[in-house]
C-alpha cells in the first residue's frame, strides 16, 4: 500500500476518514486534506482509474490488520501427520496400545501415517504385515477414512488415515425426521 507522498497518480477518488465519498480530486488537494486532519492518505485500490484513496490513521490501520491476522492464525488448526510404527510380528497388546494412540491423534484432527517395517526374512511374508495393517485400519474405521491405501515402498508398508469429517449432526437430524414421519403415518 502506498501512503502519502508515495502515491503517484495525478487525480484520486477520495474517501473521507468517516467513510463518506468526497469524489475525484487532485492528489495535492487530497494530501492537503489528510494533513489538515492530522491523518494519512492511503491508496486502497491502486488498479482502478483513478486510484481510490482513503484518509485514515495508517499506523492504527496496520496495528488492527496485524491483530486480525494473529487472531485468524490462532483460530486455524494446523493439521499434522503423526506416525505410528509397527513390525509384522507385533503382539496383540502392543497393537491395541498403538491403535489407541492413533485414535487419539485422529480425534484431535491430525492425520496418522502407519508404517510397518520388515526386517530380514520378514520380507518373505508381506501378507503378515498387510493383515496387521488391515486390522488397525478396521479398528480405526469409525473415526477415520483411508486417505492412501497400504502399499509397499522398499522394506516398508505404508498407509495414511485421515480424520473422519464430522457429519453426525446432519445424520441425527435426518433420523429424527424419519422417526417422526413413521409415528405420524397410520398403520
Amino acid at each position: 500500500m502506498k501512503v502519502n507522498r508515495e502515491i503517484r497518480a495525478p487525480k484520486v477518488r477520495l474517501i473521507g476518514h468517516t467513510g463518506e465519498q468526497i469524489g475525484v480530486i487532485a492528489l495535492y488537494e487530497a494530501l492537503a486534506m489528510a494533513e489538515q486532519q492530522g491523518l494519512d492518505l492511503v491508496e486502497i485500490v491502486p488498479g482502478s482509474s483513478p486510484p481510490v484513496c482513503k484518509v485514515m490513521n495508517f499506523g492504527k490501520f496496520r496495528y488492527d490488520q496485524s491483530k486480525k491476522e494473529k487472531e485468524n492464525k490462532k483460530a486455524s488448526h494446523q493439521i499434522k501427520v503423526k506416525e505410528i510404527k509397527l513390525k509384522p510380528n507385533i503382539d496383540v497388546h502392543d497393537l491395541e496400545t498403538k491403535t489407541k494412540h492413533a485414535r487419539e491423534f485422529l480425534i484431535e484432527g491430525n492425520k496418522v501415517k502407519i508404517t510397518c517395517t520388515f526386517r530380514g526374512r520378514e520380507m518373505m511374508h508381506p501378507e503378515i504385515g498387510e493383515k496387521v495393517m488391515r486390522t488397525i485400519c478396521q479398528e480405526l474405521g469409525d473415526v477415520s477414512m483411508i486417505e492412501s491405501p497400504p502399499k509397499m515402498m522398499g522394506r516398508m508398508l505404508l498407509t495414511v488415515l485421515a480424520p473422519m469429517v464430522k457429519k453426525k449432526k446432519e445424520g441425527a437430524k435426518q433420523s429424527s425426521t424419519e422417526g417422526a414421519s413413521e409415528k405420524s403415518a397410520p398403520p
